[in-house]
């Protein structure tokens, strides 16, 4: 009966997107355990799923855009999808705004960002001694693009951190450097926006920088320099 249940319930997909499932390992582990913290009875494709098509749409090769959105869709329904979580807030963008533009009423599934749902495993925080600073850097797509601001901040509160936001901040948060391309293109550029942002961090006098998306994580910390610390939001918990 549980499994005819599941069945019919459809299933929840835990999709890490390219860069975490590639680049950044360790947080597909975190995130996993996260959602088993959550009770969340989810299954991931791994080698059967392809890319969200972000980087390509943002490249404006619409076409082959097109054709992952399509190839996506297909393979998510013969698994039975009808929820996607992600950690990556550019996944939960495109799948959550992108395909539904794209595809209309045939796209179905609910897509979420995993810190939309992080409420039992809050108990698993590591608590941190009180007045200990950190502060926020809200990833773009996860702030602008998905209007998400406050959970990844209760989430910080409730690891026992003094939160300390930067000037710039919420909606009007700094790019870190590493989206769009900029990496890939231009360096020095992305190494120089990255230096400001960790600047600005270090101006709040906070010794941790938390952020909640995986490239800002990797790209950040490849420039965090001898006075700052930074962290995904996934370290806070004690795995």
């Amino acid at each position: 009966m549980g499994f005819l249940n599941k069945l019919f319930a459809g299933n929840t997909l835990y999709y890490p997107g390219c860069l975490t499932k590639f680049a950044t390992k360790d947080l597909v582990e975190n995130y996993k355990q996260i959602l088993k913290w959550e009770g969340i009875d989810f299954i991931m494709l791994k080698d059967k799923e392809v890319c969200c098509g972000s980087p390509i749409k943002n490249a404006g090769s619409k076409q082959v855009f097109s054709e992952l959105a399509q190839k996506n869709k297909k393979i998510f329904e013969e698994h039975g999808i009808r929820r996607i979580v992600s950690n990556c807030p550019g996944c939960v963008a495109t799948f959550r705004n992108d395909y539904s533009k794209l595809l209309g009423e045939s796209w179905k599934i609910e897509v979420l960002h995993i810190t939309e749902i992080i409420n039992k495993s809050l108990t698993k925080l590591k608590k941190v001694q009180p007045e200990t600073k950190a502060t926020y850097h809200d990833p773009c797509h996860l702030g602008r693009r998905l209007g998400i601001y406050e959970q990844p901040r209760k989430i910080i509160q409730a690891a026992g951190y003094d939160l300390v936001e930067m000037e710039l901040n919420r909606e009007d948060s700094f790019c870190c450097g590493g989206g769009g391309g900029v990496s890939a293109n231009n360096q020095g550029l992305a190494k120089r926006v990255a230096e400001d942002r960790i600047s600005q961090a270090v101006q709040t006098e906070a010794r941790v920088l938390i952020t909640a998306c995986s490239m800002c994580m990797a790209h950040l910390k490849n420039n965090q320099g001898e006075k700052m610390e930074v962290i995904d939001i996934s370290h806070l918990f004690d795995f």
